[in-house]
């Protein structure tokens, strides 16, 4: 006997199988044509076309003030975000403690001992160093007009006065660059012995401060250096640090008894950031 109602569902199935098979065909085409569709775009597009599109270096332009596009700086941005950052930390941590108006009288010691000829930052410590006191020079005096610098060298144990107190951001730059050779120990002792004879002369009205740029691991002393600190400390000398090799305790004791602060430059862009900042220095109330 033959079942109908078993015909049908066979014949159902069939039509469905069908059904979904052409379907798929239908897919695979499409597919197949927009596939093709894009090889022929690739294939108009030149070869240095292909790259640019790639690339998309379109999207790393922008407009700058004049209305020319010019490409996007990315580390320049973060080197720009990272300055901020630091500025707003300063400025929250002392905004309590802040006194203007008062003209800053700066000493500003260079480490030019045997040490500050290492290879570590390129091409040199010394071209480095010698290129961010420059650009110190000139952003102190713009951020402080009144004020006055005095450059101090050290090398061979002995600290020189290269400049005395001034206004002139250009002799101080002048006679920096004729005296950058390395050679011999540094000491902290003969530089503080040295500026502290200048600022002590100081009206009460300026704000005496040193910031030393030290390239050593050690200090070689005359004398008991922790009283020299200590009568920097007496006479209100403020004495910073930066240093460009590793954390020196002596260094850190100095800082901390002056009032100054301290911090180690790992690479160049540390440094610059920390020459902004102590250009930028807000005075602190004694």
């Amino acid at each position: 006997m033959f079942d109908w109602q078993e015909e049908a569902i066979a014949i159902g199935t069939m039509n469905h199988t069908e059904h979904n098979n052409g379907k798929g065909k239908r897919l695979n085409r499409e597919d197949n044509e927009e596939d093709d569709d894009e090889e022929e775009d690739e294939r108009d597009l030149e070869a240095w076309e292909r790259a640019y599109a790639d690339e998309r270096s379109w999207e790393s332009l922008q407009e700058d003030e004049s209305g020319l596009l010019r490409p996007i700086d990315n580390k320049t941005l973060h080197h720009a975000q990272y300055r901020r950052r630091l500025r707003a930390l300063s400025s929250t941590a002392t905004a309590a403690r802040i006194q203007k108006g008062l003209i800053r009288y700066l000493f500003l010691v260079i480490d030019l001992s045997r040490a500050a000829g290492e290879m570590d930052f390129r091409p040199s410590r010394m071209v480095v160093v010698a290129k961010q006191v420059e650009a110190f020079i000139r952003e102190f005096f713009d951020q402080n007009p009144l004020s006055q610098i005095g450059l101090v060298t050290i090398k061979d144990g002995i600290a020189q006065c290269l400049t005395d107190l001034g206004g002139s951001p250009e002799s101080h730059i002048k006679a920096l660059l004729g005296k950058l050779d390395c050679s011999g120990d540094s000491s902290i002792q003969n530089a503080l012995d040295l500026v502290h004879d200048y600022l002590n002369q100081i009206p009460s009205y300026g704000h005496r401060e040193v910031l030393i740029l030290y390239s050593a691991l050690t200090t070689c002393d005359p004398g008991d250096i922790m009283e020299t600190i200590q009568k920097c400390k007496k006479s209100k000398i403020r004495c910073s640090i930066i240093g460009l090799s590793a954390e020196v305790f002596i260094c850190r004791h100095l800082c901390q008894e002056t009032g100054g602060s301290y911090s180690v430059a790992l690479d160049e862009v540390r440094l610059a950031n920390e020459w902004i900042l102590k250009a930028e220095l807000c005075l602190h109330i004694n």
